[in-house]
């Protein structure tokens, strides 16, 4: 079995950078090589970090940046192999069966129509198989990873060990290209140290103020500076605070999108006041208590 070539959509480091910084995603010089190495080298890379500070993002700003195919996993407790690879499309199966039958009857071919229901046009390929199958460049992202069964891990290594499927039925799909695979996880669970040893990982937190305030410059460039460097002194000090879930990247931007839809923003030398803080702080907080929290440490 001939590897499968690597995906080669990035020519080096500073390529990354560029092509995703033009998608709006900004990335960090850790980010742009770890993304880089992963492409040249053909294995998957594994990102974790908090919620919300760019992991799924990352990966579609990959696929777009490169106009490649985009198939995204979303892993869940209980996704299986159906849910995955593939699975027959049975209902089509039973009335192919069914002709099958009849014209078994009437003097046809049934041992035909027996062998002919596991053929491609029954099959239903699923996300994995739908990757592996790709001509073209192709980015998998298998989302929170850590969601799904420990049993589950046993797939992936199995797939993303030679970028092969086996369809009894059919025999092994194997990839011609590899496609530029993500796995993210927020670390709910500990993923095996098999599956890690396979894989480039990557850790994404908060970024600084300097990253962040480039970020948000790219995706609400209409912002006054003045009032997205106060929006991020305001974010910093939520995540210096003992929070359930302190604000993310994604949540900061939706907050600069927030004081624009309500007007705040039309004075370039506008500030946030008091009470635009006090009744938006919902757009970045998600728990009561920590809406609580805020307005006290802020005095709104």
């Amino acid at each position: 079995m001939t590897a499968p070539a690597p995906s080669g959509l990035f020519a080096s480091v500073e390529d990354v950078a560029a092509a995703l910084a033009e998608t709006g995603y900004i990335p960090s010089k850790a980010t742009a090589t770890a993304v880089f190495l992963a492409d040249r080298l053909g294995k998957p890379l594994l990102v974790e970090g908090p919620a919300g500070v760019g992991k799924t993002e990352l990966a579609r700003a990959c696929a777009q940046a490169r106009a490649a195919r985009f198939v995204r996993l979303q892993c869940y407790e209980g996704i299986d192999e159906a849910r995955a690879l593939y699975e027959w499309n049975h209902a089509k199966q039973i009335l192919r069966i069914q002709a099958g039958t009849a014209a078994g009857a009437s003097g046809g071919d049934w041992d035909e129509t027996r062998s002919d229901v596991f053929a491609e046009e029954f099959l239903l390929p699923r996300p994995l198989l739908q990757a592996v199958r790709g001509t073209g460049p192709t980015v998998l992202l298998i989302d929170e990873a850590d969601k799904a069964d420990l049993e589950f891990e046993g797939l992936l290594l199995e797939v993303l060990s030679d970028y092969a499927v086996t369809v009894p039925e059919l025999g092994t799909i194997v990839a011609e290209r590899k496609p530029l695979v993500f796995l993210t996880s927020n670390a709910t669970r500990e993923l095996s140290e098999a599956l890690k040893r396979r894989c480039l990982y990557l850790h994404i937190d908060f970024p600084d103020t300097e990253l962040e305030l480039a970020i948000i410059r790219s995706r609400v460039p209409e912002l006054p500076e003045t009032l997205a460097q106060q929006l991020l002194r305001v974010i910093t000090r939520l995540r210096g605070m003992e929070l359930k879930k302190k604000p993310s990247v994604s949540e900061s931007i939706d907050w600069a999108r927030t004081l624009l839809a309500l007007g705040v923003a039309k004075n370039p030398n506008a500030a946030v006041d008091r009470t635009a803080l006090a009744s938006t702080l919902g757009v970045v907080l998600k728990h009561r208590a920590d809406i609580d929290t805020a307005t006290a440490a802020l005095g709104l």
